[in-house]
């Protein structure tokens, strides 16, 4: 199909992976990413992490943008000290992915923040992060389900109107929301689960849990058909 918008998305960047005979620094992605772009309706296409000044021509070729998951935003990004939990920095990630933030806001370009990607679009609007949830993450390399509760009315609400069970990884969260933002959905311990931007133009909607790691369609068809 001609009409399939291009949705970037953002990669891990990662000094030693194997597969095969090879050893080797690596851009990766996990496949669950690029396969909900695709079951909704779009095209995949992975951006590594680059000079932040290469973000806006990076974002004008692009019809949507995804924020993907992975480690932890800096805290010194949003002027705090690290504390015990929180994980080491990923310096080029949290360049390039807020340089691609502004360039998305500044041009309209629908944006889409999944787990990181939703705590970044909070800290590039001026907010903070809670460092450590306890309870979140019961242990390394898994993943749980929760219920999230949309807020009605919302853009999420619009989406997905009812309780819905998420996959969820994350042992951070939103804190004070950052400029402009409305919490959309929550989880039952009052967590925020979802945020987005009723001020903006354009299409802008942050999600604290996994959809790629699900079969619900619906907030990526979101953002697919915004881009289109």
């Amino acid at each position: 199909m001609n009409d399939r918008p291009l949705i970037g998305v953002t990669t891990y960047l990662e000094q030693k992976v194997s597969w095969g005979v090879w050893e080797l620094p690596a851009a990766l992605l996990p496949a669950g990413y690029p396969q909900l772009i695709q079951a909704a309706g779009g095209l995949a296409a992975m951006l590594p992490p680059d000079d932040p000044a290469h973000a806006a021509s990076a974002v004008a070729r692009l019809d949507g943008l995804v924020i993907a998951g992975g480690p932890d935003v800096e805290p010194e990004r949003y002027g705090a000290e690290r504390e015990e939990h929180t994980g080491p920095p990923a310096r080029e990630r949290d360049a390039w992915e807020l340089a691609l933030i502004e360039a998305a806001l500044a041009s309209n370009t629908p944006l889409l923040g999944i787990c990181r990607g939703m705590e970044l679009i909070n800290v590039a609007r001026g907010g903070t992060l809670t460092q450590h949830v306890e309870g979140h993450v019961e242990r390394i390399g898994c993943f749980g389900t929760h219920p999230v509760k949309p807020v009605p009315g919302s853009l999420y609400g619009e989406l997905v109107p009812e309780e819905t069970e998420v996959s969820m990884y994350h042992h951070q969260a939103v804190d004070r929301l950052g400029q402009g933002l409305v919490a959309s959905a929550y989880a039952g311990d009052g967590t925020v689960e979802a945020v987005e931007l009723p001020s903006a133009s354009g299409w802008l909607l942050g999600v604290q849990w996994h959809p790629e790691m699900g079969q619900d369609l619906r907030v990526m068809r979101g953002l697919v058909e915004a881009a289109r």
